[in-house]
């Protein structure tokens, strides 16, 4: 098996890159669908979990869950960020277990350091290049899209630093970073590509 997993700043057009990525190679992508599966395994409204997804943790707690048995008598409750990590952690490990995929965010290159069939790149892009893609994309003014990016990149931060005690912008966190902004999504994707290959060829 084997998986790549994408990091992304807001706007960056990571998420575009690791789809393109995905089809060159004939993997899975996931991204969003990584919620689906979790409020399938969790029992929790798919809504519920997409306002946690990659978020500071909520106040809002559901209670802990053993062995998929809800431990409602018991004072023990997880705030709905955690029920999603932790269910997502799993999904992850089984997925990179059993499938070729790329894996866009939600902390999975350290979720899967320990693997060395694993690929970890992280997309970033100078401001005023993600404040153009979010404007164009969302139909945003300026001053919208600037606040959107920085309210994102922020929270997907607490989110990472949080639950794997790292830095999410530090570059040492994964095996390479690219800029963007640079070049196309599909010379990306290719480069991408070749050097995924490479890699499985030593």
């Amino acid at each position: 098996m084997g998986v790549i997993t994408i990091g992304r700043q807001y706007g960056s057009d990571g998420r575009k890159i690791a789809k393109e990525l995905a089809q060159r190679l004939g993997f899975k992508f996931y991204d969003k669908e990584l919620i689906r599966l979790a409020a399938e395994k969790s029992d929790i409204p798919y809504d519920d979990l997409v306002k946690a997804d990659e978020k500071r943790a909520s106040v809002w707690a559901y209670p802990a869950m053993t062995d998929n048995v809800w431990i409602a008598e018991e004072r023990w409750y997880y705030s709905v960020n955690d029920v999603l990590y932790d269910t997502e952690k799993k999904i992850i490990l089984e997925k990179a277990a059993t499938e070729d995929c790329v894996i866009v965010g939600r902390c999975a290159n350290r979720i899967l350091k320990d693997r060395d069939d694993c690929l970890s790149v992280f997309v970033y892009a100078p401001m005023d290049f993600r404040i153009k893609n979010v404007m164009e994309r969302d139909s945003m003014s300026e001053k919208e899209a600037r606040a959107r990016i920085r309210k994102v990149d922020k929270q997907r931060r607490y989110h990472y630093n949080y639950f794997t005690d790292r830095n999410w912008e530090d570059m040492d966190e994964y095996d390479i970073c690219i800029d963007s902004s640079k070049w196309s999504i599909e010379k990306y994707a290719k480069i991408l590509e070749k050097m995924y290959q490479t890699l499985k060829e030593e």
